[in-house]
């Protein structure tokens, strides 16, 4: 079978009023994708702040990026580069200490590694590094970029003028942690799910040393990393031995399994986009 082949897709739209669009890496067929060759974005500029992406798949179901701030470093949001989308997002600490605030209400929430914080589409959110090592966070985003739900859409948006960082009468964002899963073993495997909306479910795999899950597939895409061991992933003919950052992607109707890799517990975290069944 023909190695699967990523592309990188561009919007036609290079520009709209100093933003430049992220490249869309996509897959012809399910693919292991290395840390080391997720596809590197710098996101901002001297207004917003500059964040770095490593970006792992951007299909046209789901979006899945690492990104990451020094110590003390944020994002914010200027004109061109407006922190507003459409679409349902998770972002799960890998590293570092995450402060996410709303600017439009005050919320201000805080993760550690392990934790998460979700929220839907038309929040304003900015985001802070607050501890003593490299902020590393991994986000899933559905609707995906490619539906028109990320830049281009924060542009039709009215522009946030003024931002404030506490006071919220409201809540917006949802902090998750492992005693808020909804854990299933129904696959073999033991699965937390932490959100799940009509765009996007997100969850976790614990997969015990000799141990593999039964087949499965889902009727969106999956993308999955891993954040401890070694992870075997199966997948039509394709098959790999996934580490530590290393990711997986499985188109819609795909079937795959799980297995641990090594001697040791494999941990890793999904998204499906949109549909989990």
């Amino acid at each position: 079978m023909p190695r699967p082949r990523r592309r990188i897709a561009h919007t036609t739209a290079a520009f709209i009023m100093g933003y430049k669009p992220s490249p869309r890496p996509t897959f012809d067929g399910p693919t292991p994708i290395r840390a080391k060759d997720a596809v590197r974005h710098t996101w901002g500029d001297e207004d917003a702040g500059f964040v770095q992406d490593w970006i792992y798949v951007s299909s046209d179901r789901i979006h899945a990026i690492v990104f990451g701030l020094p110590p003390g470093e944020a994002f914010r949001h200027s004109d061109s580069f407006r922190t507003v989308f459409a679409a349902d997002e998770l972002m799960y600490v890998l590293q570092g200490t995450f402060v996410l605030a709303n600017p439009e209400t005050g919320e201000v929430v805080r993760a550690e590694p392990g934790e998460s914080i979700f929220f839907g589409r038309d929040t304003w959110h900015h985001g802070f590094s607050y501890g003593d090592d490299d902020l590393r966070v991994l986000e899933f985003f559905a609707p995906p970029p490619s539906m028109g739900t990320s830049g281009a859409y924060a542009q039709t948006r009215p522009y946030l003028a003024e931002s404030v960082y506490g006071g919220a009468e409201t809540r917006s964002f949802q902090v998750l942690r492992s005693g808020d899963a909804t854990w299933r073993l129904d696959s073999g495997v033991l699965v937390g799910l932490l959100a799940s909306t009509e765009h996007l479910t997100v969850g976790t795999l614990r997969v015990l040393p000799g141990r593999r899950s039964f087949d499965e597939s889902h009727g969106g895409d999956e993308f999955v990393y891993v954040t401890w061991g070694t992870l075997r992933v199966v997948a039509d003919d394709v098959d790999a031995t996934l580490r530590r950052g290393d990711g997986f992607y499985v188109p819609a109707g795909t079937t795959h399994s799980y297995a641990a890799g090594g001697a040791e517990i494999a941990e890793a975290i999904f998204g499906v986009a949109p549909d989990y069944r």
